[in-house]
């Protein structure tokens, strides 16, 4: 057998700190535990970072589970709420509203999907509203939750849940996790890059202090700057403006006022919309626009005067551009985070973009030559992830049913052939997309197809097979049985504290 010990990465470089550049760290300080390899971040305590994307999917407790992080300390340590979804204000009609949950609607009751025996018992004017049948969404509704049990008996306790959390605090808890287990942090700002002349990979970066870092295998997480990606390797970016055209935000902390509850809430604003994310120190507030619709100061002042607590802080203003690299692996350098793309967090998708940048190149990891098919594969890996999600935040925008020019137009726009061809079979025939790779699997696009008043022409003929009482008794037992099942959980705040008691740590991490 080839001894192939000369081929293996043993000189990793991370370039940027932040969510991503620390999640990046973390997770290769945990799987390459053991082997020869180095792990060194270049940071710069000078270059500030976005830090504001809070709220997460629940795929972050598998990066978390994966990493050995327990989930008290975690909440105690970032200031942690609990999230069972996003809560959708005037996105279909001004005073609609509906949760996209982490969880089903209703359960099977027939060969057909639960949704098409809703929509039958809806034609007759005698369902329950949508939410009424998803106990994550009842649940959210009266700021309630606990932990799903591990094993449900029923399909109906199939949930699952997120955090809303302070990103730095997030960062910060994984520097000392990374840095713990031989990561090593070099402060800096990267001056000059030098590459190749034959093969044109990266060989190493020189500093601002004239100190030079070699590596193997380089990970951009500079954040829009793409400092590797496309400053050096002139990678290109794919512009995705004309489908997601929002380019602006500002974002302020307020106080709590109320009671927090476990969702992160958007509500659609004239030109834009407005995140609410509830923390247990204070509420994360932003407003994400299109400035060809409304002027910078018109929209801070629409922020400001729809706080529900004082500004603890002055509103910060954030620029941006939709789309991602025409290759996020490139060469020996892997972008991960905004260094690779940028889709506006209406979902939450932020963190969860980094980490799937992470986990496929653990998947994928190369040797010194990285080989083209690794790439490739990586690569359409990423796109399948990046096309799936913006597909699904344009959904929202093309659903609406407001009357203002910017929602005229985001409902008038061309769309991408893989949109319209989803949102014409749930039209036509109430069919929802399945796929094995993608974040958003059909409960997700139930909520939204459903919660923007969207309804299917026709339902699956097997509905008919079931006697309409007895398709009515289903979904009041489904109904009273989620009823009961939330009327035994713990109220939201409960929940936290007694969960932030499991974890013993020292005195200020649980402050």
């Amino acid at each position: 057998m080839n001894d192939r010990s000369d081929q293996a990465v043993r000189e990793i470089i991370i370039v940027g700190g932040g969510t991503a550049g620390w999640m990046t760290a973390a997770a290769l300080s945990r799987k390459l535990a053991g082997t020869d390899t180095n792990v060194r971040l270049i940071e710069s305590a000078e270059i500030g970072t976005v830090g504001v994307g809070e709220a997460t999917l629940p795929q972050i407790r598998e990066f978390n589970r994966m990493l050995g992080i327990d989930e008290a300390e975690l909440m105690a340590r970032t200031s942690a709420t609990i999230k069972l979804g996003i809560e959708f204000r005037d996105w279909g009609r001004a005073g609609d509203h509906y949760i996209h949950p982490f969880g089903i609607h209703g359960e099977p009751i027939g060969p057909a999907d639960f949704h098409h025996y809703w929509v039958r018992e809806q034609a007759d004017g005698s369902a329950d509203e949508f939410g009424q049948y998803c106990l994550p969404i009842v649940a959210a509704r009266e700021n309630r939750f606990d932990l799903p049990p591990e094993n449900p008996s029923s399909p109906l306790h199939a949930y699952s849940y997120a955090f809303q959390f302070d990103a730095s605090l997030y960062a910060a808890f994984l520097i000392d996790y990374a840095t713990e287990r031989g990561v090593e942090r070099i402060e800096g700002k990267v001056m000059a890059v030098e590459s190749d002349g034959e093969d044109g990979l990266i060989r190493s970066l020189t500093l601002e202090s004239g100190e030079q870092i070699s590596g193997e295998l380089f990970i951009d997480c500079s954040g829009f700057r793409g400092l590797l990606i496309e400053q050096e390797l002139e990678t290109g970016f794919d512009d995705w403006s004309d489908y997601l055209p929002c380019n602006r935000a500002f974002a302020v902390p307020c106080a709590i006022t109320d009671p927090v509850g476990p969702f992160t809430r958007s509500t659609a604003r004239s030109a834009g919309w407005q995140w609410r994310i509830p923390l247990q120190h204070r509420i994360g507030n932003g407003h994400v626009y299109c400035d060809r619709y409304i002027s910078d100061q018109d929209a801070v002042d629409m922020l400001m005067d729809n706080l529900e607590g004082e500004a603890i802080a002055d509103p910060k203003q954030l620029f941006f551009k939709t789309g991602k690299r025409k290759k996020l692996w490139n060469r020996n350098c892997v972008a991960i985070g905004l260094a690779g793309g940028f889709l506006e967090p209406l979902e939450s998708t932020s963190i969860d973009l980094i980490q799937s940048g992470i986990l496929n190149l653990i998947a994928l990891f190369p040797e010194k030559r990285c080989a083209s098919s690794d790439i490739d594969e990586y690569n359409r890996l990423m796109d399948l992830e990046y096309d799936r999600v913006r597909d699904f935040l344009m959904l929202h925008y093309v659903l609406n049913q407001r009357d203002e020019p910017f929602w005229r137009d985001m409902r008038e726009m061309a769309w991408p052939d893989s949109l319209s061809e989803k949102i014409e079979a749930f039209k036509r025939r109430g069919i929802v997309p399945r796929y094995d790779h993608g974040l958003f699997q059909p409960a997700s696009w139930l909520s939204v197809f459903i919660g923007q008043n969207l309804l299917p022409e026709t339902y699956d003929p097997r509905v008919d097979a079931m006697a309409d009482d007895h398709r009515s008794r289903e979904l009041e037992r489904i109904r009273s049985s989620i009823d009961r099942g939330v009327g035994r959980m713990s109220e939201h705040l409960a929940f936290i504290e007694k969960y932030r008691a499991n974890f013993t740590g020292r005195p200020e991490d649980a402050a």
